[in-house]
C-alpha cells in the first residue's frame, strides 16, 4: 500500500516561511495565506507564484483547509 504525503497546515506554513515570509508558529492555513498575500501586495515575493503553481498541481494531496486558503488568498495575489 502506498501513502501520499498530504500537504497539511504545517507543510503549507513551512513552504511559505522558506520564501522568507514571516508567519506565526501557530498560524492556520487561512492566516498564512492571507499574510503571504499581503506581503506579495507590498513587494513581490520571489518564488511565490511558482509555489502557488506547484501547490495547485498537488491539489489531490492537499487538505481542504489548505486548498481553500490557496484559492481564496494566494491565487488572486499572484494571478
Amino acid at each position: 500500500m502506498m501513502y501520499a504525503d498530504l500537504i497539511d497546515a504545517e507543510d503549507f506554513r513551512q513552504r511559505l516561511v522558506a520564501l522568507g515570509i514571516d508567519l506565526p508558529v501557530d498560524a492556520d492555513p487561512d492566516t498564512c495565506a492571507r499574510l503571504a498575500a499581503q506581503r506579495q501586495a507590498e513587494a513581490e515575493v520571489p518564488g511565490l507564484a511558482a509555489l502557488v503553481t506547484e501547490l495547485e498541481a498537488q491539489a489531490s494531496v492537499m487538505l481542504p483547509e489548505v486548498r481553500e486558503a490557496l484559492v481564496s488568498h494566494l491565487q488572486p495575489a499572484v494571478g
